[in-house]
């Protein structure tokens, strides 16, 4: 029995008209899709109720229409994920706008492999772009003095020794700086806890 035809339509916000997509994706099949999902959401996510819906009724031999890449996915590591979980079981996967096609492994032509690893290899340089743009922003905030990086937790010894020290009389602050954790994160360890409401 021949797979079905699924169309997924997506536009940013409901301002946003989804018709030229179904346009798009009408003019190029001979009829109606078998199902439609259409998801008024932003693509930064694939976290999104139609094509949550869609993954999970796509099978073995089905075949998804989408009029451009950028509409089921804006990262390319997304997309690529996407695409290569739809093909590892058995969906295929076409984008209008690009012209692709990406069969399932089984039926992936050397073209489709190339294009498939080209979204790889693509989403590798985006992953290590990000690391980078990560690492950079850390080392610019140390310079300017504002990054701590996450924040250390003081264990019950170093909590009873500082709550001595406040009791003696020495400033929260110095003994923050001695332990060297934020003052907030030593405020946050001193305060008592809420004692438990007696039954009468």
């Amino acid at each position: 029995m021949p797979g079905q035809v699924l169309a997924y339509v997506r536009v940013s916000t409901n301002d946003q008209s989804p018709d030229r997509q179904f346009t798009a994706i009408r003019d190029a099949l001979p009829g109606e899709p078998d199902r439609w999902f259409t998801d008024r959401a932003s693509g930064a996510s694939t976290d999104r109720p139609a094509l949550r819906s869609m993954l999970g009724h796509a099978r073995d031999e089905d075949t998804i229409i989408v009029a451009s890449m950028d509409r089921l996915a804006r990262s390319v590591i997304d997309l690529d994920q996407l695409v290569t979980n739809l093909t590892r079981d058995g969906v295929a996967v076409c984008f209008l706008k690009e012209g692709l096609t990406f069969q399932p492994a089984v039926r992936a032509d050397p073209l489709a492999i190339f294009q498939l690893q080209v979204m790889a290899a693509f989403a590798q340089l985006e992953r290590a772009l990000i690391k980078d743009r990560q690492r950079e922003g850390i080392e610019a905030a140390k310079a300017r003095g504002v990054y701590r990086g996450r924040a250390r937790r003081l264990s019950p010894e170093q909590v009873e020794a500082a709550r001595a020290k406040v009791e003696a009389g020495v400033p929260k602050a110095r003994i923050a700086r001695d332990l060297g954790v934020a003052r907030q994160t030593l405020y946050d360890a001193l305060r008592p806890c809420s004692q438990p409401s007696r039954l009468p």
